[in-house]
């Protein structure tokens, strides 16, 4: 589970538009934007070195942050988009959400699993095949886990763990609630491509039932 909510340091940002973005990227700050919360949108700006090093170790997307804005309250913030250049890969423009403490979001949780090289089925030869290594959930701001934690220590071969067989944190649900979509599975050896094709394929079929996804430019998935 998530513990103590890291502060982020973010600048109010004065200038708008695509010089003052420029100007603001030649000064090796990326522009961004906080939005959400009943209030205005506030334009910022932060330190580019410390925005590549957080993305760099990973996880920042699913980090509930204590966004300190100088002139402003502290308000607990999610980052929903970073735009990157499409050559460097560079970060270019990040957003971040406002949320209360009880609002919901649908967020990408990574999972961990345990205990996988003294698992049963692996030892006796199977091949273990992530299907998923993070799982969509609807969480609430003030309870963010960090991750979910899969044992895997007794799932021998021809086995597979499900969402159904995992403990989710408190507050939290899949988004997907329509099937009990697998996580892992243990194959015979030489089964392994087989398994994964299934998935994808039942992950497809599913996709085509699905709703269309939200156009461009709609507001993320939160529930104040």
């Amino acid at each position: 589970m998530a513990g103590k909510i890291p502060d982020l340091i973010v600048t109010p940002r004065t200038g708008t538009g695509k010089g003052a973005a420029r100007q603001a990227r030649r000064d090796q700050l990326v522009p961004g934007v906080v939005y959400g919360g009943g209030e205005d949108p506030q334009p910022i700006t932060m330190e580019f070195k410390v925005l590549f090093k957080m993305l760099k170790a990973g996880g920042f997307m699913s980090t509930l942050f204590n966004l300190k804005l100088e002139g402003s309250d502290d308000v607990r913030a999610v980052c929903r988009g970073v735009q990157r250049d499409v050559v460097k890969d560079l970060p270019t423009h990040i957003d971040f959400l406002r949320l209360k403490r009880d609002s919901r979001i649908n967020m990408n949780i990574p999972v961990h699993f345990l205990n996988l090289e003294d698992c049963k089925g692996v030892r006796a030869g199977g091949t273990f095949n992530t299907i998923r290594p993070e799982v969509e959930l609807m969480v609430t701001a003030g309870n963010i886990p960090d991750h979910i934690e899969v044992d895997v220590l007794d799932l021998e071969i021809g086995e597979g763990v499900n969402i159904s067989d995992v403990t989710l944190p408190e507050g939290s649900r899949p988004i997907i609630t329509d099937r009990d979509f697998v996580l892992a599975n243990i194959s015979a050896p030489g089964g392994a491509e087989e398994e994964e094709e299934d998935e994808a394929a039942a992950e497809a079929a599913a996709a085509e039932g699905g709703e269309d996804a939200p156009a461009d430019g709609d507001e993320p998935a939160a529930e104040e």
